[in-house]
């Protein structure tokens, strides 16, 4: 894996932990992204060394979410099962979702294979097998709708 898709992948990650932090705290966004460039993005927290994210990605992809929220959440409803919504998903599976699809929607630079692979690595980071086909067969459906 060469440096921008190490970079890459630490910016995803970090956007999902971003992400589900809003949702939690309500941590306004300006607050949220200055603190994850000072003190997150590429620090060494409890001997755990973060990896060097790129941060205009990392930025990119955290403010469309904010900004596209509604439009997102409604291309992710539109694929749950008869019977599921959102608010169902517990809180670290919607905002992999969340960034996955905003992805899809808004960087067509971003292959979309790469987009569906790499948010089902970070579904690994937080669940098992499953969950992390769940994620992928979301996203597929989903770049199916946005990505002709």
């Amino acid at each position: 894996m060469n440096e921008r898709s190490r970079s890459r992948s630490a910016a995803r990650l970090a956007a999902v932990q971003a992400l589900y932090q809003i949702e939690m705290e309500g941590t306004p966004l300006a607050s949220l992204l200055h603190e994850f460039h000072q003190h997150r993005l590429g620090a060494t927290i409890e001997d755990v060394t973060y990896a060097q994210a790129e941060e205009a990605f990392f930025d990119d992809v955290v403010a469309g979410v904010d900004k596209r929220r509604d439009e997102i959440d409604g291309l992710i409803a539109a694929r749950l099962s008869k019977g599921w919504s959102l608010e169902r998903l517990d809180k670290p599976m919607r905002q992999i979702l969340r960034a996955g699809v905003y992805e899809l929607l808004a960087r067509k630079d971003v292959a979309t294979g790469t987009v569906i692979s790499e948010y089902v690595d970070v579904a690994h980071a937080f669940y098992d097998k499953r969950e992390a086909g769940f994620v992928n067969g979301l996203l597929d459906a989903v770049a199916k709708d946005v990505r002709k």
